[in-house]
């Protein structure tokens, strides 16, 4: 008896799964052992399907990774670009931006780690992929037309620059994720405890409004 045929749509519903599936399997892999330490035959045997397979979606090893790192990077900056804050009185607005990245970091230790990974690299792969500077220019127009909102209604002083802003964020989430265990060891706190979560995520967002606000230096005599 004949085998019934798959539709093509139904061919790439799996096959969107399947790669979906591979990705996600994979950026964890990547992050608990690193470039060098992720094995493909561990991810293959962790998924629904084989190493071959893996090669046909993706094309090897530092192909995969490089995926995994684009992923990362897209679901931090897809996170961004749901933040809804054309409503919000500038103040109120870089706060939110401030609170969705701590919550983001927090959500997706991962993205730390892969992160951490590809800086020991020095970038090596990352820097192959244009394609993040198109990923990663909204989350800077975004902080770029609440600074100019706020400059314009007197409220931010001049001579801010939302790439700096969008530094210090990131600065802020990511050491409080990437260091919680050897700041922890050395002053006996633990960065993610529940309980001092409010007062960290209310921190961040004080220190980048502060910043915002303050008057402008002094020039040096």
């Amino acid at each position: 008896m004949a085998a019934t045929p798959v539709p093509a749509e139904q061919r790439r519903r799996d096959a969107g799964r399947t790669r979906a599936e591979i990705l996600e399997v994979a950026s964890a892999e990547f992050a608990d052992r690193g470039y060098a330490g992720a094995r493909v035959d561990e991810i293959a045997a962790r998924t629904r399907t084989t190493k071959r397979m893996i090669y046909y979606y993706f094309g090897g090893k530092e192909q995969l990774y490089v995926a995994a790192l684009q992923a990362a990077y897209a679901r931090i900056r897809a996170a961004e670009q749901r933040v809804d804050v054309a409503h919000l009185d500038p103040v109120a607005a870089i706060r939110r931006v401030a609170e969705v990245t701590f919550d983001h970091h927090e959500a997706d230790p991962d993205f730390i780690r892969l992160v951490s990974i590809e800086n020991i690299h020095r970038g090596e792969h990352i820097g192959r992929l244009p394609s993040l500077v198109h990923l990663n220019t909204p989350a800077v127009s975004l902080l770029g037309g609440i600074l100019e909102r706020g400059r314009e209604q007197g409220l931010f002083r001049d001579g801010v620059d939302a790439l700096d802003v969008h530094m210090a964020i990131s600065a802020f989430c990511v050491f409080r994720v990437a260091n919680r265990h050897t700041f922890g060891a050395i002053f006996g706190r633990d960065l993610v405890d529940p309980a001092r979560r409010p007062h960290y995520r209310t921190m961040l967002a004080d220190m980048v409004v502060a910043y915002l606000t303050a008057p402008p230096p002094s020039p040096s005599p």
